[in-house]
């Protein structure tokens, strides 16, 4: 199609394009008119997301997470928040919405999720393209009501905000009490057992106590020691001396080398007496009765010496056996100290396991609670929402600017649409495409300046079909 032949279709068909024209812009201004108007407020909410949590002190991987904003969203326009925004402002109560949820669903189901599905219709949730600012907005047919409801959106998503916090901690803290019971039943068991063990055994401080009986088992082992070598030297003393005369203990006795020198002195005198007097005379007999009762004195402590040897000999075998009974039962004393000690220590180890973990549940009940007990939130107000001067809907002049823009092209569309229904010859062109046959001549009517036929042939292109 050409445009010398579209134009020729708009003009024939003008006076359809026209009233199409006409009918669409009249009728858009016309509802745009007769619509009530609607007023639409608008409040504005933060999400701090970068801030660590005031009882964990760390940010929480969830709030860094994409789909963090899309769920905000998604809770603004849940059903719990809107049922909470209506239990706000007490709209269940109100008689008149009452009157109006018996004629619409004639008193079927409940009046709050019905009137909730017809709040969630005016409501608009917008995120921010590049910040954690989620807009609220809501429309309504008076401008208290529109800032009223969304005011009542933006709180109402803070406090079921908050409770999706609260209700896993208070979970978490009613499971963590029940585990911290547990636990300290374990822990009171535990030291029970410990406590009836340290009585049972008598025993406090185990370390202390096998330090004492280490040291004991060390000095008997030391005399041990210092009594068999006294003993191995009586023996070997008794055995290597052919004479008493040459003990070591008789040699160094001083009492034995002064009788022997006075038995020498004595001997020479007797000599000397015997030379001069003879054997008969008294002073040799006096001289040799006294040398007599000096030998027997000195063999007598000789004899005592020995015998002292001999008894220490025995003296130190009966110590030594003694000391290997006092030994064996200190070692058999420290074994079962060690045996104790180890069950001890078994039981001392399950006792800090025990408070250990006891310790690790009493933090997270503690905290738990706290976060239970917590009144703070993420979300704040950024902008509250405040009555608009002027109404959002309906918007007259866009509506007539979008129906002249609607109406020319249905105008247009319907003439196209009734020129391919009812097809018809405008032009020499045309008749030429419908023949199939060239155009000898073309006779045109008379045209008068001013004429509105002057006015087209101006606009349209002087093509003149050639002669076969």
């Amino acid at each position: 199609m050409t445009l010398q032949q579209f134009l020729l279709i708009l003009w024939a068909r003008r006076k359809l394009v026209l009233f199409t024209f006409l009918g669409t812009v009249l009728t858009a201004t016309i509802v745009s008119l007769i619509l009530p108007e609607e007023y639409t407020a608008s409040t504005a909410v933060v999400l701090d997301v970068k801030s660590p949590d005031p009882i964990a002190g760390m940010v929480l991987p969830g709030l860094m997470a994409p789909g963090y904003m899309a769920t905000q969203m998604d809770i603004i326009t849940s059903d719990r928040v809107t049922t909470r925004v209506i239990k706000m402002l007490r709209m269940d109560e109100n008689p008149t919405i009452q009157e109006q949820w018996q004629e619409a669903t004639e008193g079927k189901g409940k009046l709050t999720p019905w009137l909730a599905s017809l709040l969630q219709k005016k409501l608009d949730v917008k995120p921010s393209r590049e910040s954690n600012v989620i807009s609220i907005s809501y429309s309504g047919g008076s401008p208290e009501f529109a800032a009223a409801m969304a005011n009542a959106f933006a709180q109402a998503y803070i406090d079921v905000n908050l409770e999706l916090r609260i209700e896993p901690a208070r979970q978490n803290a009613k499971w963590f009490d029940e585990q911290s019971k547990q636990y300290r039943e374990r822990l009171d068991t535990a030291q029970k057992a410990l406590s009836d063990y340290q009585q049972k055994s008598g025993i406090v401080a185990t370390d202390e106590r096998l330090d004492y009986e280490t040291q004991k088992l060390n000095e008997l082992s030391t005399q041990l020691t210092v009594a068999q070598a006294q003993g191995t030297d009586s023996s070997s003393k008794r055995k290597s001396s052919g004479s008493a005369d040459t003990l070591p203990e008789v040699m160094q006795s001083g009492l034995v080398s002064q009788m022997k020198g006075d038995i020498a002195r004595l001997e020479s005198r007797l000599k000397e007496v015997s030379g001069n007097f003879g054997v008969n005379h008294p002073q040799y007999q006096r001289s040799q009765a006294e040398l007599a009762e000096l030998k027997s004195k000195m063999n007598a402590e000789i004899a005592r010496i020995s015998s002292s040897i001999g008894t220490a000999g025995n003296i130190s075998k009966q110590k030594v056996s003694e000391l290997i009974a006092a030994v064996d039962t200190q070692k058999k004393r420290i074994l079962e100290l060690k045996e104790q000690r180890d069950e001890i220590t078994l039981l001392v180890r399950e006792v800090e396991t025990a408070q250990r973990a006891f310790d690790a549940v009493g933090q997270r009940t503690t905290q738990s609670r706290l976060e239970s007990q917590s009144v703070q939130t993420n979300v704040s107000v950024l902008n509250p929402a405040s009555e608009p001067l002027k109404p959002a809907k309906p918007k007259v002049l866009l509506n007539i600017l979008l129906s002249i823009f609607v109406g020319t092209l249905l105008g247009v569309g319907a003439a196209l649409t009734l020129e391919l229904l009812n097809r018809r010859i405008r032009s020499s062109e045309d008749l030429s495409l419908a023949l199939d046959l060239p155009v000898l001549a073309v006779l045109e009517p008379e045209v008068r300046p001013g004429n509105w036929l002057s006015k087209l042939a101006n606009l349209l292109p002087n093509r003149r079909p050639k002669t076969a």
